[in-house]
This record gives C-alpha cells, structure tokens and sequence, in this order.
C-alpha cells in the first residue's frame, strides 16, 4: 500500500498552516514556497480541505488558510482518508459487507485486516500536533 502524493502533500499542508498559521492566516504561495510543492497542486488539495472543514479560507490581502480546530483535534488518519479515500489494503475489505465468494474460508483476508489494523491504530493515533512538534524538533537540530 502506498500513500500517494495528495495525501503525503495534505499532510504537508496541514503542518505548514498549523505551525505558521497562529496569528495571521497562511497564504497557499507561501506554503508552496516553504514546501517546494506547485501553487495549482496545493490550491487542488486545499479546496478538499475546506470543503471538508479541515481549513477555513479568507480573503483579500491578508487573507490565506487557518485551521478550523487545535492541531491536536486533527489525527492523521482523517487527513489521509479525506483526501486518499479508503485505506484498506485490498478492495474486498472496504465493503461495509464483505460479498466475496472466499471471504469466509481466505486465510489471506487475516493477514489484510491484521495489516489494516496496524495500519490504522497509528494514523488514528498520531495527531497533527505530533507532526508539528517532530518537524520543530528537527528544526532545532538544523540550527
């Protein structure tokens, strides 16, 4: 399983707005400049966010993105599933019942679930605040 670019670039995002975004709000060209991702790829992913409640936009001059709650309300889990979609390993597992022919005699679907769980037991674990301060703890170890 592989996390594509959108959801690794959320994540991204979402770090750059709550670690600069706590007095004024974070412009999309900034992030960009600081992440080294296009305008037009972050504009496509935050517009998801937004949507979505993650991030609330403002106009004009000094206008930009904030978060709409305290990082540590953020898990990673629910940034990847909203831009990723469904996380499982193998399609018969996102069905809210599985019709496959095989399900109940395949011992290969233990090994996904087991795979899915671990999985989502640290993404639903692991809060935006822990990103922020893993990347402020290597930054003071740039300095």
């Amino acid at each position: 399983m592989k996390i594509s670019t959108r959801g690794r670039y959320a994540l991204r995002l979402m770090m750059d707005i709550a670690l600069q975004g706590q007095d004024e709000p974070v412009r999309i060209k900034d992030i960009a400049r600081r992440q080294e991702i296009s305008e037009k790829y972050l504009e496509q992913i935050v517009s998801v966010l937004n949507k979505a409640g993650f991030v609330k936009s403002s106009r004009g001059p000094q206008g930009g993105y904030r978060l709409m709650r305290d990082p540590s309300e953020y898990t990673v889990g629910s940034i990847l599933c909203l831009i990723e979609g469904s996380l499982a390993p193998v399609a018969c597992m996102d069905m809210e019942i599985n019709d496959c022919s095989r399900h109940e005699r395949c011992a290969t679907l233990l090994l996904w679930q087991k795979l899915h769980e671990a999985l989502k037991d640290v993404i639903d674990h692991v809060r935006l605040s822990d990103l922020v301060a893993w990347q402020e703890e290597l930054d003071k170890k740039l300095l």
